[in-house]
């Protein structure tokens, strides 16, 4: 089976030119009006809707992956940002984001650097929108398809459309509602309540599911398939209130479609760097490799993002270098005062073996050259890994002992002198973070710290030359969902629905995990738990506990604290605050914890983000809502009640 990144490859940027607004840089990434104006010509071939489609298949890439060749933090990255999992950390900075209740406001906080790439969530969704809404609103111009392959189109595009909305509803709230190209520029928008949206997104899902084929009878890997479709039919359906046809979807995904969990090694293995950090081949291990995601033999994979080195469509992921602490940092010592662990080329710049490198200990081809422009709560680091009160050992998830986890202690100190000998005493011992009531690490934000290697650790082949010296992550495919996800979707819709078996879907993760400990019965917290342990790096977390907020509250159902919430208060508060509260060991928790002057701050209200106050400004004739909290928030200001209304608005361009 052939990947898409070839077909995509010849279609992204097929003479689009000056029709899309973006092209092919990061000026994507800028805000821009709403109006999504584009001359129809081009349209008006199979060629024309195939390049709408490569270009929001590429897009998607956006999200997960480094859109710049200098070191940005991931949007991804910024995403989890606002989770119980993850905390800036890149401690020089005096931009670092973590005030975020006092800072991120309409004005300021939407950046693009290494404070966030937050600024993708808004500006890049609805470029995405765009390249679906020109498939939707041109197909019937297009001369000799049949009514199958339109309806497979439309299924593809509203899949686009229904995964970013589902996010901008999550995200921001109550937004714009966008379904078709218009004829001419439009500057007075008004915000579509997001309970409308996914009603729409719902009609489209099903839709979608309906007519976009299985992978299995697809020529390409990477373009949207009727698995992918459905574990989105399932969210909305969960968005929606509609438990009992949500775990129908799921029913049907995991026990009729094809897919099942890898329990057995499989595919390729990689070991990056034996010498220094051996791996135990084991199934957790094979599952996340990129060689391995997107072959036959796994079927676990609903939906591969293809992304791969060398080719139009390759993305740098970085996540070592975002992601892995600042493991060489002059601020991590030597108990006689020396740098603590060093990187080394492994050749001099003429050719000759470096007698400073040492293969045992080349964290750098091991790990990767982490800097740690993020870092993981305590949360994500350890309780997570703890159940009826016991360290879950066997979990493959958390096992040091197989080489899938990394404490830093596993280093070892390994500074030489310019003549290879030992710069300390203590050369080839584990580091430590004190020794004798000295502390050796001046930055635990930023230095110390664990981390899930196996998600992490992406293979750098443009880095596979003696001499290099960076190992900052590849390019590598990647999962959009996987059935593991689906078992925890069902859980949750059987939580709501007050089906005691949710706690077997949970199960089943941790059984293929080799967990000991096991649930006899589950909440919503423990569902949530479970999905921070399995999908690390995968889900949108932030989105999705704003998502399950909102489901929790449609569903009447507790928390384990015995709380409910009301869906229309959420800003007051919700299960995402309880999880901040709870589970976030920086945010609003040590007011001496300070960054540059800067304090961890989050609010409630930050449960919905901001609308771009840039995007405001270019509504010239038209009023968007701003969100409860940000400037500029009126709770007069008008929004559609529904979907249809806000269609029929479409064309009124006054």
């Amino acid at each position: 089976m052939k990947d898409y990144k070839n077909k995509i490859k010849s279609l992204s940027c097929l003479a689009l030119g000056s029709l899309m607004l973006i092209g092919c840089s990061d000026d994507f990434l800028k805000p821009d009006p709403l109006s999504l104006y584009d001359p129809e010509t081009t349209f008006s071939t199979r060629a024309g809707l195939d390049a709408a489609l490569g270009s929001a298949d590429k897009q998607l890439r956006a999200y997960w992956t480094n859109t710049s060749a200098i070191d940005l933090q991931l949007p991804l990255t910024s995403e989890y940002m606002f989770s119980d999992m993850l905390v800036a950390g890149k401690t020089d900075d005096p931009n670092i984001f973590i005030d975020i209740n006092e800072r991120f406001t309409p004005q300021e906080g939407y950046y693009d650097d290494d404070r966030n790439r937050l600024t993708i969530f808004w500006g890049e969704t609805y470029a995405g929108i765009k390249y679906a809404n020109q498939i939707v609103s041109f197909i019937d111009k297009v001369p000799g398809l049949d009514d199958d392959t339109k309806n497979e189109y439309l299924g593809r595009a509203y899949f686009h459309r229904s995964f970013r909305y589902l996010n901008l509803c999550f995200q921001f709230g109550d937004v714009p509602f966008v379904t078709r190209i218009i004829e001419k520029p439009k500057q007075n928008y008004r915000s579509t309540k997001k309970e409308a949206i996914i009603k729409k997104l719902v009609q489209d899902m099903e839709f979608a599911v309906k007519y976009v084929p299985d992978q299995k009878d697809m020529t390409y890997i990477g373009m949207i398939n009727k698995g992918a479709c459905r574990q989105l039919l399932i969210k909305c359906y969960l968005a929606d209130g509609q438990f009992d046809k949500a775990k129908e979807q799921a029913d049907i995904l995991i026990e009729q479609s094809g897919y099942s969990l890898m329990k057995e090694p499989f595919g390729t293995f990689i070991n990056p760097n034996p010498q220094t950090w051996n791996i135990t081949r084991n199934i957790i291990w094979d599952l996340h490799r990129p060689e391995n995601k997107a072959i036959a033999a796994n079927k676990e994979a609903i939906m591969v993002i293809v992304n791969r080195y060398g080719s139009d469509s390759g993305i740098r992921v970085m996540s070592m270098r975002n992601l892995v602490p600042w493991w060489n940092s002059s601020g991590v010592i030597t108990p006689d005062n020396k740098l603590a662990v060093d990187r080394y080329a492994i050749t001099n710049s003429d050719g000759t073996p470096s007698v400073r490198y040492d293969a045992t200990m080349d964290y750098n081809r091991a790990f990767g050259r982490g800097i740690g422009i993020v870092r993981p709560t305590w949360f994500a680091e350890h309780s997570a890994w703890y159940l009826n009160g016991v360290e879950d050992k066997e979990d493959l998830r958390h096992s040091h002992e197989v080489g899938n986890w990394v404490r830093m202690e596993d280093l070892k100190f390994n500074g030489r002198k310019s003549d290879g000998t030992p710069e300390s005493e203590y050369y080839g011992q584990n580091i430590r973070y004190s020794h004798e009531g000295k502390i050796l690490c001046n930055d635990t934000i930023r230095c110390w710290y664990s981390w899930p290697h196996y998600k992490i650790w992406t293979e750098s082949p443009q880095d596979e030359v003696p001499t290099a010296n960076n190992y900052r992550g590849g390019y590598g495919d990647y999962y959009m969902y996987r059935l593991a996800e689906t078992y925890l979707l069902r859980a949750e819709a059987k939580y709501y629905l007050g089906d005691a078996t949710a706690v077997d879907d949970v199960n089943e993760v941790r059984k293929r995990a080799g967990c000991k400990q096991l649930y006899t019965t589950v909440d919503i917290d423990d569902i949530v738990d479970e999905r921070a342990r399995e999908l690390y790096l995968e889900e949108w977390r932030f989105t999705e506990l704003s998502r399950i907020s909102y489901s929790l509250a449609l569903s009447g159902k507790t928390d384990k604290t015995g709380k409910t919430y009301n869906k229309n208060k959420l800003y007051e508060d919700s299960f995402w605050w309880q999880r901040i509260t709870n589970y976030n060991n920086y945010y609003n928790k040590n007011p001496e914890l300070q960054v540059k002057g800067r304090k961890y701050t989050m609010g409630k209200h930050n449960i919905n983000w901001p609308i771009p106050q840039s995007a405001i400004d270019a509504n010239l004739m038209g009023k968007l809502s701003q969100n409860y909290g940000y400037d500029g928030y009126d709770a007069n200001t008008p929004k559609w009640e529904t979907w249809e209304e806000a269609v029929a608005d479409e064309d009124k361009v006054d």
